[in-house]
């Protein structure tokens, strides 16, 4: 659930602040309240040369830069993260829609899932209406920051009301398919395809 979902103007320049801990009187995370369970440890992206592709079932295959993609209008709503491990965190996330950054692709018909890739072969996938009915984030900052790159820099998946191995960091992929069976990486070890928070995660 979100408490809040606010729409910014393009071309407003927004330097980067100091973490805040409190956002219209709820309590924030820290940045610094993750573990670290990534799977090949934390990623370091040369943003000079990083490019998110749309590809799959699109009309037209997109590439990106990490510029462009902050052009597109500017989305911020605090969501938690609830992971397996039993920890959460409650953080305000700031970033673009996701169904906006494909839009511009154009899915094809038989598109029917979204599946999302990261610089370290980490998978996860979803169908297509979850991204297109619930207004996803790919974030760029979190609780006014730009997110470091323990975090996911340059770009984290906020998957509400998922199970935290669905939250993607390090995006560098979006792909359309027509597979609703894909199985990302911890869902091909078992967990829950699905990965929704009401139900187990394995299985």
């Amino acid at each position: 659930m979100f408490l809040a979902l606010e729409n910014f103007q393009n071309n407003i320049i927004t330097l980067d602040t100091a973490e805040v801990r409190q956002y219209q009187g709820e309590d924030l995370s820290s940045v610094n309240d993750f573990r670290e369970n990534s799977i090949k440890g934390p990623q370091y992206v040369d943003i000079k040369s990083y490019r998110l592709q749309i590809t799959g079932l699109v009309q037209r295959p997109v590439n990106y830069t990490y510029d462009e993609v902050k052009n597109f209008t500017t989305y911020r709503k605090v969501v938690k993260l609830d992971c397996v491990e039993g920890w959460s965190v409650n953080i305000l996330w700031e970033g673009v829609l996701v169904s906006e950054l494909i839009k511009k692709a154009g899915p094809l018909p038989p598109a029917n899932t979204i599946i999302f890739h990261a610089v370290d072969g980490y998978t996860t996938s979803f169908p297509l209406d979850y991204v297109n009915n619930n207004q996803i984030l790919l974030a760029y900052k979190m609780n006014n920051a730009t997110i470091p790159p323990e975090r996911g820099y340059p770009f984290q998946l906020v998957a509400e009301s998922k199970w935290g191995y669905k939250w993607i960091k390090w995006v560098d992929e979006i792909e359309l398919s027509d597979d609703p069976n894909y199985k990302g990486y911890w869902e091909s070890r078992g967990y829950s395809n699905s990965g929704n928070l009401s139900e187990r995660f394995l299985g």
